[in-house]
């Protein structure tokens, strides 16, 4: 017994050093509002390990208010923040050093809507009509536009603020469209109450495509090999989703979230499914500057900045440490 100890002990000595597991990276992510379908990669790649592959421990927060995300990632409290590419052209005129480095969502969701039911069949129906919103800044714009294209004015029509409550200032007659709901979320609710709507979208009305949701960093990070082991792993996750809906679905409503587990959800989640980007980190230039000239022609932001000052392609990752 005493010659297996020794024997035991000479081996543990020959034995290389067990390498030290390096910790993972923090990465603090603000979403742009409380969770839901429109984030679906984020937490697939959570719940999926996606993130612990990379080497990363992401915390996902919700914000208190939907306009912390640029003012918070600017101010280097938050490591990425998912914004809007129509909010970013200005929020980048305005001074805010943000820079674009991913996609989220791809393609435009929000539209003008009204009640199918409703005297309003064409864009031209809306002379003299009601049109609600809920944030401010892109009212006058979008409509603007898509009045143009119909031969109307911003003057032919009366624009109401109904804050948050779109869904409902168009059921109860308060309005006679809303400006700005999401054609994934808005256009369900309505159906799941019985009063089906009747979608406008503003990039078939004169309004360049744009994406709608995109992830933000502070422009110091614009190379930042962690933030690229994010991206990527979103990737890896929406590719997952699109393969595995069912599989993905239930991730999203694991645990806390079990909440989320409902009708109007459920049809949200499919139908902005295929609206994902599947190359996130990639960037669309020509998407990008041509959203800017159409701000700059109509004098939503100053001049139009090169865009390697707001929005890139991170570098490849490097393997994780």
């Amino acid at each position: 017994m005493k010659r297996l100890i020794l024997a035991l002990a000479a081996l543990l000595a020959l034995s290389p050093p067990t390498a030290a597991q390096p910790a993972r990276d923090q990465v603090t992510v603000l979403l742009d509002w409380f969770v839901n379908p429109d984030h679906v990669p984020i937490i697939v790649a959570q719940e999926r390990g996606d993130f612990t592959r990379a080497n990363l421990d992401v915390r996902i927060v919700a914000p208190a208010d939907p306009n912390d995300p640029p003012r918070l990632v600017g101010a280097r409290r938050a490591d990425l923040g998912v914004f809007y590419q129509k909010n970013l052209h200005l929020a980048v005129d305005q001074g805010l050093p943000l820079m674009r480095v991913g996609t989220l969502v791809a393609t435009p969701l929000s539209t003008l809507t009204v009640l199918r039911d409703g005297p309003i069949r064409t864009l031209a129906d809306l002379r003299g009509k009601r049109v609600g919103f809920s944030v401010a800044g892109f009212e006058e714009v979008t409509m603007g536009t898509m009045l143009e294209s119909v031969g109307l004015r911003l003057s032919d029509i009366r624009l109401v603020n109904v804050n948050f409550g779109l869904s409902s200032a168009l059921m109860s007659g308060q309005v006679d469209a809303i400006l700005g709901g999401f054609r994934n979320f808005e256009l369900h609710q309505l159906d799941i109450e019985n009063r089906p709507g009747r979608a406008f979208f503003p990039e078939q009305y004169g309004m360049p495509a744009y994406d709608e949701l995109i992830y933000i960093t502070h422009r110091d990070r614009a190379r930042d090999p962690v933030l690229r082991r994010f991206i990527d792993a979103t990737e890896a996750a929406t590719h997952f989703l699109v393969n595995n809906p069912e599989e993905s679905w239930r991730m999203f409503i694991a645990g806390q979230r079990r909440e989320l587990d409902n009708e109007l959800n459920r049809r949200a989640f499919a139908s902005t499914a295929n609206r994902f980007s599947l190359s996130p980190g990639a960037l669309d230039r020509n998407r990008y500057e041509r959203f800017a000239r159409y701000l700059a022609d109509r004098r939503m932001i100053r001049t139009v900045p090169a865009l390697e000052t707001y929005a890139v392609e991170l570098p490849p990752a490097t393997t994780a440490r």
